[in-house]
Order: C-alpha cells, then structure tokens, then sequence
C-alpha cells in the first residue's frame, strides 16, 4: 500500500470519466476498471477505447482495504485493478485473482526486472501481478517551519526527526500528521527500534505500541487523504506520508506562490518501498479486454503520462525517459542504488498478528 498515493486529482475525475463513457453503445466490448484516483494519464481512457474500441469503465478508490474488501468478497464487477504488492498474497491465497496468459502480454518486454524481482515477495513467481507504479513511505516537511523549530540541523533525513519525542514535541506547535494506516505506520515503528518490520511477534508490537503512544499527544492526526493540502497550505509542518502525496504538495504549493516550501525525504535508515500492480480479478467478465487493457498500460508512453501525473516513479524501463524532466531526474522519485537497498517490502501477518496491530492502532489513534 495501501492507501491513496496522492491526491492531486479532484475525486470527481474518474467518476466523470466512468459517466461520459457509460454513453458509449450498449453493445460495445467494455472493461472494468478499479484504480487509485490519481494512476492513469489524463487521455489514457479516450486513448485506449479509440485505438482498442473497448470501452473502459473506469471507477477510483483511495483506500487499499477498501479494495481488498471488496475483491474479498467476490462478485466486485471489476476486471482490472490496481493492487499494493502487500495485500497481494492475501488476495492470491484467497484465489481473488487470475494467473496472467503472458503471451497475451506482448508488452511485459518493457517491464524493469529489478521492479519484477523485487514483486516477487508478494507474487514469488511473476504469475500474478504487473508491477505499474512505485514509491516509498517517507517523511514530508516544511523547510521553514521545521527549520523554526528545530534549527538548521534539524534531522530531516532521520526517522528521528518523527520519533524522538523532543523532536516532536516542538514540531508539534506546528502540526504533525500521520497515514491512518497501521500496516505501514507500525511496520516502521517497529524498523526504527530496530526490529523486523514484518515480526509477527506480539510482543514486538507491543514496543512499538508505546513508542507510538509515547508520541500521540504530539500528533495532530492520522489522516489519509488531507495531508497533501495541509502540507502544500502549510496547516502541518511534518507527516509520514507517500512520496507522491509530497511531491503533489510540493507542485502545489511551488504553483501557488505563497512561499510554502515542501520537501520530502527518504530517512537514511531505510523505508517501505510500495508497488502498485495491475492485476486480473478472478471473476472478471471480460479477461480478454482485461489483458488487452494491461497490456496498452504497459506501453512506455502510457505509463510515462501516468508517471508524470502521479509524480511516482514507474516499473516500465523504457518510459523513464519519457517522463518529464523533473520527474526522472528526482532523486526522492528515482532513488540512487544505495538507498533502494535500504528499502524493504511489507508483507501480510497471520489474522492473530493483524488483530493484534488492529488492536494497537485503535490504541494509539485513540490515545488510549
């Protein structure tokens, strides 16, 4: 995951797109699309129904256990959807998903293998998932604001500057906000004290608990989806948040003018890296418009719109260069080798240890 990767396109986008093209004859080829609100070209739709003449039906979510709920409990009326690489196992062990016909894939030619290799912690042989959009977990801050506080040697490239608690303390007078989203936000708990951020210990989440309650009276709140404005309005100084969520709050506030400084940072001791995936539901009605529909995602073009969009890195080796400048040559967007190697894939946990972070979330979001 995962949550919403950013939110730099009006909610209203892709329910519009999916009510234009519900006007297109009744008997026409269709498929069914299920995607993160802001993951897709702005012509890609149009694109694809004119080169394809399938008529895509395009509905968007920003939560990722909405949509794991959802393909949960079968009979979704999706036949594609873009799945976080974490909950991807839980999914392929529920038999929720279709293996993929490659030869129908012409277009997987494209892909990245270190992208593919690194999937495959979730999907161990490539048979599921097609690795489309990527990013990290990291912090996003006020250059000036936290500067205020914590003077210019302030530890913004350090989880430090989040859980050391005199750290937070001051940043605190100018907001602080985190995902509400335990199985990201423990798992990182858990690797800055030092643990596995996949243990599936309880007592491992019982630490984290108290490193996490120890900072709730200094956290404004646990949202998903407001803090790219409150970052690019400067309403919050910090969050731990997706990179593509700063990276929005960082165009907007640059295109607002108002000298709100917004940058984002990778800590140097390591994070989570997400993949979004394109993958086939397993009771798709329509598989074949499905894999056409994957397939023309995979062209380097397509993914390049989607990648300046997002302002989210790609899987495709051959878009990169497409991209915009600014994107491709980000080294928050496209780390260096040495930080991917410090970054470090979640994985789902056994129902005892997810109620037991659902219990500890709960805990800590409450203040309890």
């Amino acid at each position: 995951m995962m949550l919403s990767r950013t939110s730099r396109l009006n909610l209203g986008l892709g329910a519009c797109l999916s009510c234009g093209l519900a006007t297109a004859a009744a008997d026409a080829p269709s498929v069914h699309v299920y995607n993160w609100y802001d993951y897709i070209g702005a012509t890609t739709l149009k694109d694809f129904q004119r080169d394809t003449g399938i008529q895509p039906v395009y509905d968007t979510f920003d939560s990722g256990e909405v949509l794991e709920a959802k393909l949960m409990t079968g009979r979704s009326g999706y036949d594609v959807v873009v799945a976080s690489n974490f909950i991807l196992p839980a999914l392929i062990k529920a038999g929720a998903l279709q293996k993929l016909d490659r030869s129908q894939l012409p277009n997987l030619k494209h892909l990245d293998p270190v992208l593919l290799e690194k999937i495959r912690a979730n999907d161990p042989d490539n048979q599921y998932a097609i690795p489309y959009l990527w990013g990290t977990d990291g912090l996003g801050y006020n250059v000036d604001k936290v500067k205020a506080a914590l003077g210019s040697d302030a530890p913004v490239n350090s989880w430090d500057l989040l859980f050391k608690e005199e750290n937070l303390a001051k940043l605190s007078q100018c907001g602080v906000a985190l995902l509400d989203a335990p199985a990201e936000v423990m798992p990182i708990a858990l690797h800055y004290l030092g643990l596995s951020p996949n243990s599936s210990n309880p007592d491992d989440y019982k630490k984290a608990q108290a490193l996490l309650l120890k900072l709730r009276p200094y956290i404004t709140y646990f949202d998903s989806s407001k803090i790219q404005s409150d970052l690019s309005n400067g309403d919050i100084c910090l969050a731990l948040t997706w990179s593509g969520t700063v990276f929005g709050a960082k165009q907007a506030a640059d295109q607002a003018g108002k000298g709100v400084k917004v940058e984002y940072s990778i800590p140097i001791e390591g994070a989570p890296l997400w993949i979004d995936n394109l993958v086939l539901v397993k009771d798709s009605q329509h598989p074949a418009e499905g894999l056409t529909f994957i397939n023309y995602m995979l062209r380097p073009e397509v993914t390049a719109a989607a990648t300046d969009l997002a302002l989210t890195a790609n899987a495709n080796k051959d878009a990169t260069a497409l991209a915009s400048a600014e994107v491709r040559n980000s080294p928050n967007i496209y780390p260096s080798a040495e930080v991917i190697a410090k970054l470090f894939t979640l994985q789902p946990q056994p129902h005892a240890i997810e109620r037991v972070r659902t219990r500890a979330w709960s805990n800590i979001t409450s203040g309890r």
